[in-house]
């Protein structure tokens, strides 16, 4: 029997987030697990573990649990933060509380700041400094976000982060190991992350919370808010009633005229291939999104909520991939599934749709020689204020499936953002809407500059407690005021 506690990791990269399974070699706490439970009970299975608790940090904003299915499947206790309201039965505990699991001794921990009834969770044995996993409350280096609760709580929460990290550096050793839920990639957390691993010490010495004066902290944490996710609306209420169980049995298959018809109604249909592969040639409005990276979480955040989604696809592991991620985010079933290419899903391959892609070399000399074609910035509010190409215009990609009608089509429009891949989803849903002359910059930001393009760092906007929550266009000058002004680099 080991004699500290032993902690698995259970990734999910493209939400930027982590499950956990800590046990004494027998028995086993889970930690907000993600929906696809399948995962959970595989690790449990090969380690020899029974799961006796299923915990919560906190009601998750930004995916949808499998704590409430898996803790039914294996009998075991799930618990959850006091003081939130839910449609289910579970057993909430509050500050100092404490539950045994096997050998180990789980102690709650209030840390709000995240959300309002946001705990810890610090697992010990006798004689072992122990762990603690900290959700959304203190990160690798940075802190979960305090804004996704309600705009009038965003200061106060800022505040009980501060209080909250501090709290947790005053209770527990030096020694004892974060294991946070969010803060690889996911836009739960305030700022910039650090590291896959860290102790209560490390962070003494670098994160934000625990260097900074209260004030300073929620000054900087504040203003390095952006906008976030919209579909995260609904993953709290979701959790809060009692998700359904999850499905990822195959969707049904759909041959071009169906693919076609679905196009037309205005569903999504959703090609996962590598952007350059979709460019060379795709089904005629099909939207792109490369299964690699954080695909679920712009997928989710552009398809306007509740619209059926086909997906297609190399093969059907890749289908069941995006399947996979999906269900993560609350979309539970595909309208269909096609794996294949060309051949599956046109009658006539020669048909198919092919998107320009360019450089910002390219951009450069074509935008000199065209001095009414119109470049989109399709990146984040603060991405666009920490330097954008002299002459774009902001139209962050989250906003272009209901501000399409804005972009004239009797122009040329090249589309950019910070790598390629959001581009590539822009650039594919603007040609869904029938705006043919669409360009794809596929290419790297920090290219931008050394192709000639004149790169402009405008006064930064003063953001008031709650900003996220407003559109972003009233963070930048309207969208026809940029249009008008729109001239080709000198």
């Amino acid at each position: 029997m080991p004699h500290a506690p032993q902690v698995l990791i259970l990734e999910s990269a493209g939400l930027g987030d982590r499950s956990y399974v800590v046990h004494d070699g027998r028995d086993a706490l889970v930690i907000d697990p993600q929906r696809d439970i399948d995962r959970v009970e595989a690790l449990v299975a090969d380690h020899g573990l029974a799961i006796t608790h299923v915990a919560e940090t906190h009601i998750h904003n930004d995916y949808v649990t499998g704590g409430l299915e898996l803790a039914r499947r294996h009998d075991a206790d799930y618990v959850v933060p006091i003081g939130v309201d839910l449609g289910f039965i579970a057993r909430a505990l509050g500050d100092r509380d404490s539950f045994d699991v096997g050998t180990l001794r789980a102690e709650v921990l209030h840390t709000p700041g995240h959300t309002p009834h946001h705990v810890s969770f610090a697992v010990s044995t006798a004689d072992s400094p122990g762990v603690v996993f900290t959700g959304g409350s203190l990160l690798y280096g940075s802190v979960g976000r305090p804004d996704l609760v309600a705009p009038d709580l965003v200061t106060r929460q800022a505040h009980d982060q501060w209080q909250s990290a501090h709290r947790l550096a005053d209770l527990l050793p030096g020694e004892t190991s974060i294991y946070p839920t969010h803060g690889f990639g996911s836009f739960c957390s305030a700022t910039q992350t650090q590291g896959t691993s860290s102790t209560l010490s490390r962070e003494l010495a670098i994160n934000p919370a625990l260097v900074d004066g209260e004030a300073e902290f929620v000054a900087r944490t504040l203003a390095g808010l952006d906008v976030f996710p919209s579909y995260y609306a609904h993953m709290g209420p979701a959790n809060a009633a009692g998700p359904a169980d999850v499905d990822l049995s195959p969707a049904a298959p759909a041959d071009p005229a169906e693919l076609r018809a679905r196009i037309l109604r205005g569903e999504w249909v959703v090609d996962l291939r590598a952007r350059s592969i979709y460019a060379a040639g795709h089904v005629p409005g099909a939207m792109n999104f490369d299964l690699s990276g954080s695909f679920v979480s712009y997928l989710a955040w552009m398809v306007p909520w509740g619209t059926p989604i086909t997906l297609l696809g190399d093969t059907a592991d890749e289908i069941a991939r995006a399947q996979r991620e999906l269900v993560r985010v609350g979309i539970d079933r595909p309208a269909g599934a096609v794996p294949g290419g060309l051949d599956r899903w046109l009658v006539d391959p020669s048909v198919a749709s092919v998107t320009r892609r360019v450089s910002f070399e390219q951009l450069a000399t074509e935008w000199r020689e065209d001095s009414e074609a119109l470049v989109l910035d399709t990146r984040q509010i603060l991405e666009w204020e920490a330097g954008h190409v002299e002459g774009a215009v902001l139209m962050p990609f989250y906003e272009i499936p209901a501000r399409i009608g804005e972009i004239p089509r009797d122009r040329t429009v090249y589309a950019y953002c910070g790598s390629g891949y959001r581009a590539s989803a822009a650039a594919s849903v603007l040609r869904n809407a029938g705006l043919d002359r669409i360009v794809h910059v596929d290419d790297s930001f920090s290219n931008a500059a050394a192709a000639g393009l004149p790169i402009i760092v405008p006064a930064r906007q003063h953001r008031e407690p709650g900003w996220t929550w407003i559109a972003s266009r009233a963070s930048v000058r309207t969208f026809h005021e940029n249009v008008a002004g729109t001239a080709s680099p000198s």
